[in-house]
């Protein structure tokens, strides 16, 4: 998979690892940014993952804040992103079974570094079960549909 990955500066050294777990794991990573630790405004770096993961031109995308709410909220701006924050491995596994989850935030102050890493790995294998879980997902696109979003 192609994964579109972004931070502000409290998730910067964060971002960089992940960048090397993701090519462990066998998948391509794009960097978004930022180039440095910088102060750097979170909603620049997630508008650029979430489109990136609205236009297809990656597979899914992974945001690191300090909290990861506020990448949450902005990537959730975008039509057809369905992006959530993970503190867990049942939330991680379940946002994609039951959700079809394509970004993942997480808080580069709350989590470990073991944690996170499990967390990725976790959201990264997981599937979409479908089922009743396509007509959820069909809704919310509905919805999108109804109500653009201009981010």
């Amino acid at each position: 998979m192609i994964i579109a990955v972004g931070s502000d500066h409290r998730g910067f050294a964060t971002k960089a690892r992940l960048m090397s777990l993701l090519a462990e794991f066998g998948h391509s990573g794009i960097d978004c940014g930022p180039d440095s630790g910088e102060s750097a405004d979170y909603p620049d770096f997630a508008a650029k993952v979430a489109k990136l993961v609205a236009t297809k031109q990656a597979d899914r995308g992974i945001l690191v804040c300090g909290t990861g709410i506020g990448m949450c909220i902005v990537a959730n701006k975008f039509a057809g992103v369905r992006a959530c924050t993970c503190h867990d491995e049942m939330t991680a596994r379940l946002s994609r079974q039951h959700n079809d989850t394509n970004v993942l935030c997480l808080s580069a102050d709350l989590l470990s570094e073991r944690v996170m890493n499990r967390l990725i790995e976790i959201w990264l294998s997981t599937d979409f079960e479908a089922g009743r879980h396509s007509r959820r997902i069909d809704k919310i696109t509905q919805l999108e549909a109804e109500n653009p979003q201009r981010p």
